[in-house]
């Protein structure tokens, strides 16, 4: 049994390569230009937006060229300057400003940042002296929004890649063994991130280009975690038997069952955010799903094929010799300070998590057009000089649809507010937020859409998609522990767990984003994201530690079998979340807010869940309850 488990363990990993190779070679496919995918169903913004779109629209944006620096002398030249770029110049009452509000037509994403770019590189050509040009407008921070990614995915990859090597280093005090979960988890990046776009195709489905960077992540994360809960179980069994191959298959079963368990808790979850109003929030969570169950594969039968082809010295200079023991002495000493005092851990382990607790009743979420960016780019610069010089003038006006344009702008200009028609039907609004432009026009049929009420929108869906979301999550993971453990007490335990570590995580987290960071406000899905990927993952380390204390407690019983599994998975668990929690604090390279801030909540997260309620909380309270711990099911009664 041994030599055939091994046999297709090491066809099965050569087979998944050249299936991976294949894809691979295919590529990704671009992302589709929909001006509603990152918008929220039902709302009056997306329906705005959908409705120009269909119009023949969707093809067109508005942009705003911007002069300033100007001359007595300089509105003749700029006039012919107008003329080429497509618009009317017109300029500010001082005289010392001028805008051109033009058309930008794109095919796609891609064009769109091509069609902004040479629109600068237009108006920036041939200016007087002293004359400076900026291009913004919905159409400019549209091309800046997908501009950022430029390069960032490629550098989000190798600064992942790089954290988990140097990490795999420092585990394994290897010069080789690194190497090889570096690239089987590599190649399974790789054929995530060549596929996915063709999955979510498939599904009908819509994606940006956040997606990727954030499977990238994860899919490193899950899969070093996998990886390294399977090298070192087989690094235990070699050290019980010469053969390497028996090795492998005694340390292959439980390890699998293992990951598959939390890889399933890790689908369930992430699965959850198809419940979001947003598509391409939906399309993140079936694309994490993806991309998990493929870092499973690779995990559970790639890996283990490729290590049992070599011998053990690619563990060396610490070769695993048969006879060699292997001492636990750090989580040996913490299993012996939670088992002496557990209460007295446990009351001061809560303590902390509920001091941090604090911050998240202090988070604010919304941020504004400027505050999506690290970096300003110039669409939003522009924009701030804009209202200087035309103090009447909005670079991403409110855009109302109505069938009646004279009974709305008699409403509007009541309430004080600068309209404009267009073309189009639509109404053009400059001043008044969102709120104030809707309760204008109350008791009318206009819809109110544009960039603004778009983030406004976005601002309260997310709001119904926490509300819908997180209880949904908790409520799903609990049943599925309920299945694998066969126990009620022992899900309960750990799911009360993660949420106590979620609602911590987000409240450190606010407090790092907002008074180190500056961050003046949280991303709308900061805390949904934040939240479904903490729990989903957070859940990971307590799984591993809880059916490893199964195993155990069958012959040592429950108070020693949780000590006896927190020593052995103790240093692996924490080398698993030390390095999941520099791999999302790696989304910071990104140059967007809420990247960065769902790396820093995640990353703080991760490591609560891993220095404390892995290691202080849920020992604490196995050995308060004993075997209670398991109700209903029986384990073997303490010795």
């Amino acid at each position: 049994m041994t030599a055939q488990l091994t046999r297709f363990l090491r066809w099965a990993a050569l087979g998944l390569i050249a299936l991976a190779v294949f894809f691979i070679s295919l590529g990704p496919i671009e992302a589709p230009n929909s001006p509603t995918a990152m918008l929220p169903d039902g709302f009056d913004s997306t329906e705005v937006a959908a409705q120009r779109a269909s119009s023949g629209e969707e093809n067109s944006s508005a942009a705003i060229v911007l002069f300033t620096g100007l001359g007595p002398d300089a509105l003749p030249s700029l006039a012919d300057k107008a003329d080429k770029l497509g618009g009317p110049l017109i300029p500010n009452e001082a005289g010392d400003a001028a805008i051109v509000p033009v058309e930008v037509e794109s095919e796609s994403l891609t064009g769109n940042v091509e069609a902004v770019e040479q629109l600068r590189a237009d108006a920036a050509d041939g200016l007087p002296d002293g004359v400076q040009s900026q291009v913004t407008g919905p159409a400019a921070i549209d091309a800046d929004l997908s501009g950022v990614f430029s390069g960032a995915n490629v550098t989000l990859l190798a600064v992942t890649a790089a954290i988990v090597a140097v990490l795999l280093v420092a585990t394994y005090r290897s010069p080789i063994l690194w190497i090889i979960p570096l690239v089987v988890i590599g190649v399974a990046d790789r054929l995530v991130s060549a596929t996915y776009t063709r999955v979510l195709d498939a599904l009908g489905m819509q994606w940006n280009e956040s997606t990727g960077g954030i499977l990238s992540v994860l899919v490193f994360g899950a899969g070093t975690n996998y990886a390294l809960l399977l090298i070192s179980r087989y690094r235990t069994e070699l050290t019980r038997t010469s053969d390497r191959f028996a090795a492998m298959a005694r340390a292959w079963r439980p390890t699998v069952a293992t990951i598959v368990a939390s890889a399933a808790t890790v689908v369930i979850g992430v699965l959850c955010l198809l419940l979001s109003h947003t598509p391409t929030t939906r399309a993140l969570g079936a694309a994490a799903a993806y991309g998990v169950a493929v870092a499973l594969f690779f995990g559970a039968f790639v890996l283990p094929g490729i290590l049992v082809l070599f011998g053990r010295w690619i563990f060396w200079p610490k070769t695993p010799r048969e006879g060699d023991t292997t001492e636990h002495r750090v989580f040996d000493a913490v299993g012996a300070f939670v088992a002496a005092r557990p209460a007295a851990v446990l009351t001061s382990s809560l303590a902390v998590l509920g001091v941090m607790c604090i911050g998240a009743l202090q988070i604010t979420t919304g941020l504004t057009q400027s505050d999506q960016f690290i970096d300003t780019p110039e669409s939003i610069a522009a924009a701030d000089t804009l209202s200087e010089a035309f103090p009447d003038m909005s670079a991403t006006p409110a855009i109302v649809a109505t069938g009646d344009a004279e009974a709305a702008t008699a409403a509007l200009e009541s309430a004080g507010l600068s309209v404009m028609g267009s073309d189009d039907g639509t109404l053009r609004v400059s001043g008044g937020t969102t709120e104030e432009i809707r309760g204008a026009l109350g008791g009318t049929d206009a819809k109110v859409g544009g960039l603004d009420a778009e983030l406004y929108d976005t601002e309260q869906a997310a709001a119904e998609d926490r509300a819908l979301i997180f209880p949904v999550v908790l409520a799903l993971i609990l049943l599925s522990l309920i299945v694998l453990l066969r126990s009620l007490v022992a899900p309960l335990v750990m799911t009360a767990s993660v949420l106590l570590t979620n609602v911590a995580a987000l409240g450190i987290g606010w407090w790092v984003s907002h008074h180190v960071f500056g961050f003046e406000r949280f991303d709308s899905t900061t805390p949904l994201y934040a939240f479904v990927f903490l729990v989903a993952l957070g859940i990971d380390y307590t799984i591993f530690l809880v059916t490893r204390a199964r195993e155990d407690s069958d012959e040592l019983g429950t108070r020693r079998g949780i000590l006896s599994a927190l020593s052995t998975t103790g240093g692996v668990i924490t080398s698993a979340g030390i390095l999941l929690a520099a791999v999302f604090a790696a989304l910071g390279v990104l140059p967007l807010v809420v990247l960065a801030q769902i790396g820093i909540v995640i990353c703080l997260g991760v490591l609560l869940d891993t220095l404390i309620v892995r290691s202080l909380v849920v020992p604490a309270v196995v050995q308060l309850l004993g075997e209670k711990f398991w109700w209903p099911a029986a384990r073997r009664a303490e010795i």
